[in-house]
């Protein structure tokens, strides 16, 4: 995919908050309404923006106890890869799953209330599911950069 300087600068603009004004954005981009308007169509159609999304603040809904779990299956057939991930994107909890190298298979992202939901949550859920053979928890103390904006560089 080849992207101009104006599409690369109108996706960072658009990263930073997507409900601007293409007025607004064509101002910054030195560029008319119109043409501001057919690129992020473009980009749409392209599938370079996937979706507009409302990024939700943690603390305020209470869901701000953020745990990255790491899993390791016992074996790593097929079948049980397929499993594993079908039913670990049933949970709401699981913000992120990451099929990884190195000591374990899976990173999930999980963000619930406190200590005792995430309790709960692998008592009642995450050691349910078959084929788990270890499971290592990190609770976060700080977050110290978090974004959803892919650099265009």
């Amino acid at each position: 995919m080849n992207l101009d300087k104006k599409d690369r600068q109108l996706l960072l603009l658009l990263q930073e908050d997507s409900k601007r004004t293409t007025k607004s954005l064509a101002a910054d981009l030195d560029l008319s309404v119109t043409a501001v308007f057919e690129r992020i169509k473009k980009l749409e159609k392209l599938k370079i923006i996937e979706k507009y999304v409302a990024l939700v603040d943690r603390k305020l809904i209470q869901k701000d106890f953020l745990v990255l779990c790491h899993v390791k299956l016992s074996q790593h057939k097929k079948e049980y890869i397929t499993q594993f991930e079908r039913e670990i994107t049933q949970f709401p909890e699981v913000q992120e799953c990451f099929h990884v190298s190195g000591d374990y298979d899976y990173i999930l992202k999980i963000t619930v209330r406190d200590i005792q939901e995430y309790r709960d949550f692998m008592v009642t859920k995450l050691t349910n599911l078959q084929h788990i053979a270890s499971t290592q928890s990190s609770f976060m103390i700080k977050e110290v950069k978090s974004t959803t904006a892919i650099n265009m560089e």
